[in-house]
């Protein structure tokens, strides 16, 4: 299996040192490219295993942490020259894997990024399949739904349909599709409890404001739109 390590570091020379080990053991390495939208480029690359520094540009590592554990079990290992201990127990109860201060061994911190990796994909496990909507997060493994810190409560019908929508974005699928594909899940559903779960769907949806993003095209089916 394929790993991708996602280094959220804004000091180059650590990032091109920890590039050039980590790609000797076949690991490809990411980060991002703007330091402001962390979330996007994480769920772009779908990575791994995430190394993060504290301190960084706008938010810290902290608040990225937060916001990454809200989605995805993604094992964390932070990465920082701050020695507080309390540095290091905010990062363990906000969900981190490890957390090594700088400056580091590097053959110490290879050892820990393949051990975390061994317990975390021991069984062949992916990380979280994410997707983005419009500002919403649509975890695929969890069967949630989130949008600037709100959860949304989604049945199983609700979350099957609306995941279909998401990935045929901009394309509309029609009703006996829709049908046909959750009765093959063995959702069971008829014509009038689809029309059902599309209504209180979008009442959901209006929480984070999207109820106008699942569009009916009369005669036709559904689809799901860019707002």
């Amino acid at each position: 299996m394929d790993m991708n390590i996602f280094i959220v570091e804004d000091d180059s020379s650590i990032v091109d040192s920890l590039k050039g080990r980590l790609e000797k053991w076949s690991l490809h390495v990411t980060g991002p490219q703007n330091f402001e939208d962390i979330m996007s480029e994480f769920i772009k690359e779908q990575p791994h295993l995430v190394i993060m520094d504290i301190q960084l540009p706008r938010y810290d590592g902290f608040h990225w942490c937060r916001e990454i554990r809200a989605i995805s079990k993604v094992p964390i290992l932070f990465l920082s020259s701050r020695d507080h201990p309390m540095d290091m127990v905010m990062a363990m109860n906000m969900g981190a894997d490890d957390y090594i201060q700088k400056p580091f061994n590097m053959d110490v911190l290879l050892a820990k990024i393949q051990a975390i990796l061994r317990r975390a994909y021991a069984y062949g496990e992916e990380p979280a399949d994410i997707i983005e909507w419009n500002g919403a997060l649509l975890n695929m493994n969890r069967g949630t739904l989130r949008k600037d810190g709100t959860e949304v409560e989604l049945t199983k019908n609700e979350f099957f349909i609306l995941a279909i929508l998401v990935k045929a974005k901009n394309e509309i699928i029609p009703r006996h599709e829709l049908i046909r594909r959750l009765w093959e899940d063995e959702h069971f559903v008829n014509d009038n409890t689809l029309t059902a779960n599309i209504t209180r769907l979008r009442q959901k949806l209006a929480v984070i404001r999207l109820e106008e993003a699942i569009v009916t095209k009369k005669g036709l089916g559904y689809m799901a739109t860019s707002l």
